[in-house]
């Protein structure tokens, strides 16, 4: 399975938990009087949405290199991570919203089952956190990677629900919208972790410097190759789940540009071959003066 297959599929088990929990968190948020498990299932149902993106980001990544677009499709992904995180803001804002009114607004007590569901669903979205994280660094994929934070932020707002409902149950009277304000408390949370996603996918887009530990592998994979007496700058930019590179290689200047040409073609093969995340790799010769 291909790296861009195997993301695919990690979304799709995204959505379907999403959507199954979307429901299960109504469901007892409104039987349960949980307003914060109800502002759960908020968080879920948008999370569906952001997942769908993610799909849609991650097959059109898939497509492969084209007159218009010679280094691939890659960049979409971290312009869905960017609407993701705009999902994530919504979330919060919303959820802040409710939890401030539901705060002002006399309700009963939540029912002591809601920690029940509330204990399994946080155990099934770290679960979820742990395994779409997995696979984000199996594809190196900046999309899944939030679509991971998704799983989190939810179980970061679930815990702090649970954290509320467990002190209106102890203290019972007068402590009716602890689960409000655990809520409240959970929005800040996920606004936290919005920033979090953001940072490395603009990092991406405008081609940041943060790839020290690749660039000395490929340093040290290029002099492996007969010919190459050493390199000189290396530029590494991400695009999806691939890795663009421009080296420059220094070679013995004495020999003909056919030469060099030939060393610069096997440089660039030895590369892919060995370290399969690179895209194009761009090899400048350089003359050495030693």
């Amino acid at each position: 399975m291909s790296k861009e297959e195997l993301a695919i599929k990690t979304t799709y088990f995204s959505i379907l938990s999403n959507a199954s929990l979307a429901i299960i968190k109504g469901l007892a948020g409104i039987f349960g009087n949980s307003y914060a498990l109800i502002a759960d299932a908020i968080e879920s149902t948008t999370d569906i949405f952001s997942s769908l993106l993610v799909l849609l980001g991650l097959k059109y990544a898939k497509r492969p290199a084209d007159k218009n677009h010679p280094y691939g499709h890659g960049k979409i992904e971290p312009l869905i991570t960017f609407v993701v995180v705009a999902f994530l803001v919504t979330s919060a804002t919303v959820i802040a919203y409710e939890s401030i009114q539901n705060i002002q607004t006399p309700h009963k007590t939540p029912k002591p089952w809601t920690l029940l569901v509330l204990g399994a669903i946080i155990i099934w979205k770290e679960i979820s956190f742990q395994v779409v994280i997995r696979k984000s660094k199996e594809t190196n994929s900046s999309s899944l990677k939030a679509d991971a934070w998704h799983h989190r932020s939810d179980a970061i707002t679930s815990v702090m629900a649970f954290i509320g409902i467990s002190i209106a149950l102890i203290f019972k009277e007068g402590y009716e919208t602890a689960d409000d304000w655990a809520a409240l408390l959970a929005s800040f949370f996920i606004l936290y972790n919005s920033y979090l996603i953001f940072r490395p996918a603009l990092g991406e887009i405008m081609d940041e410097h943060v790839y020290d530990d690749l660039i000395e592998e490929i340093r040290e994979k290029s002099m492996e190759v007969a010919g190459v007496l050493g390199t000189e700058k290396c530029f590494v930019r991400k695009a999806g789940m691939k890795y663009h590179v421009d080296l420059h290689a220094f070679v013995d200047s004495t020999i003909t540009v056919k030469e060099g040409h030939d060393i610069a073609h096997k440089l660039k093969d030895y590369l892919r071959e060995k370290l399969p995340d690179l895209g194009h790799v761009l090899i400048h010769i350089e003359p050495s003066e030693y």
